[in-house]
């Protein structure tokens, strides 16, 4: 089941929620230290994690699911969202470099559909890295946070997952070990905690983060002959119907 957009909204809005937007967004810059004329999507709600790439790569898109909701992102300049299916995302063949899913594996009920998506999208050579619940964390325990919902993971299921829908995991790590409360005193030893917890503690991390790349030699399956038509869903971004 999908959380609101709104909710999502709400949430980093917090404390926090600005707690875990820094503790993921460090991880995930290290695995992504330079995206210079790449393009990045992210898929789900993922724009708390976007921003950093916005100077660097050549485009950023944000794909919000339906039955999730859209909000107009980021709020200065030309809207880079689009609202549309995790199993037929409007964008062409081998079109992204980069992609990032948060808040979307945990929650879709077509999980298999959302990843061959994926992997139609991803150019050769390019990475996906996916941000999911972990299973043996707290925060998958607690449903005050979105991290609370839908189907937490260990990485041994999100590897096995991968590798059933043509992915090759590449590495793995691990955020968010202070446990979801809304303390000061704890807020303010995040780092500290953090820095701690992957050194020894990564299997009880809040969230489990996976970067795979694409099985390019794997049978593509294709849809030929498909249109597909991009819906803008911010002033400013005007998007085109193009052939697959």
């Amino acid at each position: 089941m999908w959380a609101d957009v709104v909710d999502l909204r709400d949430f980093y809005a917090t404390s926090l929620g600005q707690m875990a937007q820094r503790m993921i967004r460090r991880q995930l810059r290290m695995l992504w230290s330079d995206v210079s004329g790449q393009r990045v999507l992210g898929v789900g709600f993922a724009t708390p994690y976007l921003r950093p790439f916005l100077a660097e790569a050549e485009r950023v898109v944000a794909a919000m699911p339906a039955s999730q909701g859209v909000l107009p992102w980021p709020p200065e300049g030309p809207g880079m969202t689009l609202l549309g299916d995790e199993t037929d995302l409007p964008l062409p063949d081998r079109s992204m470099d980069r992609i990032l899913l948060v808040h979307a594996l945990e929650s879709t009920e077509q999980v298999r559909g959302m990843m061959r998506e994926l992997w139609r999208v991803l150019a050769d050579g390019g990475r996906l890295a996916i941000v999911v619940p972990n299973r043996r964390g707290i925060w998958a325990r607690l449903e005050r946070t979105p991290f609370g919902q839908g189907r937490p993971y260990t990485t041994g299921q999100l590897a096995r997952l991968l590798r059933d829908n043509m992915f090759t995991p590449v590495s793995s790590c691990g955020a968010l070990f202070l446990p979801p409360t809304n303390s000061r005193v704890m807020l303010r030893s995040a780092m500290a905690i953090e820095n701690l917890g992957c050194r020894w503690f990564e299997t009880f991390a809040g969230v489990n983060i996976v970067e795979a790349t694409k099985q390019i030699y794997a049978a593509t399956g294709l849809r030929q002959g498909k249109r597909r038509g991009y819906l803008p869903v911010a002033q400013g971004f005007s998007r085109s119907v193009s052939e697959s």
